[in-house]
């Protein structure tokens, strides 16, 4: 079992498929693991060791008959705290929340389940899914240094692939948490487009800027998850009718003749030196492999930045009310506190809010047009290198420093544009760098097949924090 835990899913499912590995052992060795490094990371709100036997004992006796499901069958994975799980408290990173037990299970929840996937736990989070954790929580520690940040809001769905404490996750991204948690931890994180996955039991933080995804050691395991959760579901009215293609089936058909676009203003102004050389460095990766690279420019993602707090704050406010302000002690009150966004949401005027969703339209339209002239946009996950802890709570305290933070990830959940995250080398401290490609909507089959046409021409997803 040494160094099991490093696998890809894929790998993993193959030996579990072939039966030269036991679902119940290789359960048994992740709780195990997770049990020795949880008190030093605490990626987990909340492990559920019962549940996780009982599942894979179910699936060693499926596969030994012959009843194989696909590639999660019998794979131990672990999901963020805002998705319900039936009997098992779902809080959502709120002590307020804390003794909140759904009575069902969230629909990406039963079709992992459907899928034989063995559920290991529940994630840690910030706050309502917003950036910072609450006064109470311990926030996830980054596994490659404890002292930098381990992203936000998707915290602990980052750690845990990272750190080998399960082999996928499912995290949330409404202003860029599947992407930051993932370029923080040096894993690959698929957003999908909005409406492709359920949202069905899932805690809201903003209903039309929420996406679930995958978050994995590889662009294939992202697709493998992706493929068993997406889809139609008649109690999302907002899930798209779309079928759902096999995510595997074209990988290696790789980018030979691909259009990806670049701009250079957009991807390179104001963005640290070391994130630059990565972005560039992929670019000849990606050419490398018959990629055609374009020169284009964006549609100007100014305005559609500054309206995504305003969007963004008004749906928080709607998902809090049962408790906000009525509880509103309860909140954190510190800068990047969920309350904050609260009452920026509750203060907000009918035209001030109708003119951001003017500025949504428009810069979603706009990014559609040039989505008619390449297939992809390859673009940084953030404009600067990994920083500490510190370095985070002065961002938060500085409005204009978190809108560039944010530059290259609120624009496309204000589109609902689907986006995979890449591990793109190391920066001089030895912390992950990263890198985004951008697809048409619906078009995340492109995402996975270039991503790991990219990560076969390259060893960075391969690289692990000793732990």
């Amino acid at each position: 079992m040494t160094d099991l835990h490093y696998e890809t899913l894929l790998e993993v499912a193959a030996k579990l498929r072939a039966r030269a590995l036991s679902p119940v052992e290789l359960t048994e060795a992740m709780l195990a693991r997770i049990e020795r490094l949880e008190p030093a990371l605490r990626a987990y709100a909340l492990p559920t060791p019962e549940l996780a036997l009982a599942q894979a004992r179910k699936a060693e006796a499926e596969i030994a008959a012959g009843r194989y499901r696909g590639p999660l069958h019998g794979v131990p994975v672990a999901v963020k705290d805002i998705i319900h799980t039936a009997g098992i408290a779902t809080a959502a990173g709120m002590p307020i929340h804390a003794g909140h037990v759904p009575a069902a299970d969230a629909t990406v929840v039963v079709r992992l389940a459907e899928a034989g996937a063995v559920l290991l736990g529940k994630l840690q989070l910030t706050e309502g899914a917003f950036a910072e954790h609450h006064p109470s929580v311990t926030p996830p520690r980054n596994p490659w240094n404890a002292d930098y940040w381990s992203g936000a809001s998707s915290s602990g769905s980052g750690v845990a692939p990272a750190a080998g404490l399960a082999f996928a996750s499912l995290g949330s991204d409404t202003g860029g948490s599947i992407r930051f948690p993932a370029a923080a931890n040096g894993i690959t994180g698929l957003k999908p487009s909005w409406g492709r996955v359920s949202r069905h039991g899932v805690f809201a933080l903003g209903a039309s800027l929420d996406h679930i995804g995958p978050m994995a050691r590889s662009a294939a395991d992202a697709g493998a998850v992706l493929g068993a959760i997406a889809g139609l579901d008649p109690l999302d009215p907002t899930s798209l009718a779309a079928p759902v293609p096999d995510y595997l089936a074209g990988l290696g058909e790789g980018v030979r003749g691909l259009r990806i676009g670049i701009d250079a203003a957009y991807g390179e102004e104001g963005v640290d030196p070391e994130v630059v050389a990565a972005m560039r460095e992929a670019r000849r990766v990606l050419q490398g492999l018959g990629a055609e690279i374009r020169e284009v420019t964006m549609p100007d993602p100014a305005v559609v930045m500054t309206a995504w707090p305003l969007y963004c704050g008004v749906e928080t406010a709607i998902a809090h009310e049962a408790t906000y302000p009525a509880r509103a002690a309860e909140y954190g009150a510190r800068p990047g506190s969920v309350s904050g966004l609260i009452e920026a949401g509750r203060a907000a005027g009918a035209i001030e809010l109708m003119k951001a969703h003017h500025a949504r339209l428009a810069f979603t339209g706009a990014l559609a047009a040039l989505f008619t002239r390449i297939d992809l946009l390859l673009i940084p996950t953030q404009p600067v290198t990994a920083f500490t802890v510190a370095r985070k709570d002065e961002l938060w305290a500085a409005p204009e420093e978190l809108a560039a933070l944010l530059r290259f990830a609120t624009p496309f959940d204000m589109s609902g544009s689907p986006t995979i995250t890449l591990p793109g080398g190391f920066d001089r401290q030895g912390l992950p760098l990263s890198f985004q490609l951008v697809g048409r909507h619906l078009d995340e089959v492109l995402l996975v097949r270039a991503g790991h046409a990219y990560q076969q021409a390259t060893d960075w997803h391969r690289r692990h924090p000793q732990l």
